[in-house]
């Protein structure tokens, strides 16, 4: 559990991952660098689907080294305003999900996390391609919200 300076809309504010999973599920994604082709797809990919994961109940966070001043300027361009990105600049929250890329150990992997309300990570997903993130992280808390058996 961890909370962070981060950004919605231009707006910073600091994340609690505690308070995000008392409204449900959270999809945690670690990205290598703002502003860098594959981060700016899985960025737009993960905007478009936010409305989504929201009807599913699950609050969508991307985590990277940047600073809160680029992540301010890209929570608005490339989130388009839509989820929150949190600085780590010292890597500590990535180091502790174990999504650090070795050996540039100053980047994060793209690594993405389901987290149940219960604190628990119920999917992971590692890949440098931007490709598959969103759509598998939809089918792990889709999955989740059945096995429920409620409606958000």
């Amino acid at each position: 559990v961890f909370t962070a300076q981060a950004s919605l809309g231009g707006k910073e504010f600091t994340f609690s991952l505690a308070d995000a999973l008392k409204r449900g599920p959270v999809v945690l994604y670690f990205y290598p660098a703002a502003f860098t082709p594959g981060c700016t797809i899985e960025a737009h990919d993960f905007a478009e689907a936010t409305d989504r994961f929201k009807a599913l109940g699950a609050t969508v966070i991307g985590v990277s080294h940047d600073s809160i001043e680029t992540l301010n300027k890209f929570s608005v361009s490339e989130c388009q305003s839509k989820f929150a990105v949190a600085a780590d600049s010292d890597m500590s929250i990535t180091k502790s999900y174990h999504a650090a890329l070795a050996p540039l150990v100053s980047f994060a992997n793209r690594t993405s996390y389901v987290i149940d309300p219960g604190g628990a990570i119920i999917y992971a997903f590692t890949d440098m391609s931007p490709d598959q993130h969103v759509e598998n992280t939809m089918n792990a808390v889709a999955k989740w919200r059945s096995a429920q058996g409620t409606n958000p």
